[in-house]
């Protein structure tokens, strides 16, 4: 059994801390598909860490997982465990994530929406300027502030009017600051264009 094999099949040990060394050891490997479909089972581990290093595995191993995350987070119906897969995808940064985060804008779980608006701040696609409007107008604080620091982010004259009507419509103090944070750092952005 080759050492890749082996690291799988410790994936499901009774042993947690060999789960954890598993995932951890696993993350060591890029471009490998045999290890995408177990680290993905692993991200429903009763274990966080496991969870956890297994969505640090998965970012590793580059565009060869982002279709199989993708798929694995569109069945998923726990928020949790989306939000390791979407942990995932982000990490791997790939402009075809962009359409899944978009559509993951609309998701019941505040976190998965939170992951998603930061996301598309990150990668950077200028489509995702009219879908982040959802993230500034949904209900959890948290996402709002994500959906502000991606438009900054994305740094451009339509993204600091969005930021700007948001920080009109907010009483909180705090998402005020975030929004003149990201407005100087579109400008600067713009600038240094």
């Amino acid at each position: 059994m080759t050492n890749t094999q082996e690291l799988i099949k410790q994936l499901t040990d009774d042993d947690v801390n060999i789960r954890k060394a598993a995932a951890e050891s696993l993350a060591e490997i890029k471009d490998d598909e045999t290890i995408i479909n177990p680290l993905i089972i692993a991200l429903s581990d009763e274990n966080s860490q496991v969870r956890f290093n297994s969505s640090q595995a998965l970012g590793n191993i580059g565009d060869v997982a982002i279709d199989p995350l993708i798929e694995a987070a569109k069945a998923e119906k726990d928020g949790e465990i989306k939000r390791y897969i979407l942990g995932a995808i982000k990490k791997i940064g790939s402009p075809k994530s962009v359409d899944y985060f978009i559509d993951a804008l609309d998701d019941e779980d505040w976190g998965v929406k939170k992951v998603a608006a930061r996301a598309l701040g990150e990668l950077g696609d200028i489509k995702a300027l009219e879908p982040l409007q959802k993230a500034l107008d949904d209900e959890d604080w948290g996402v709002r502030l994500a959906g502000v620091y991606s438009l900054g982010d994305l740094a451009s004259e339509e993204s600091i009017a969005m930021i700007k009507k948001a920080r009109r419509k907010e009483k909180d103090k705090d998402f005020k600051k975030a929004c003149n944070k990201a407005i100087k750092k579109a400008e600067k952005a713009m600038k240094n264009k």
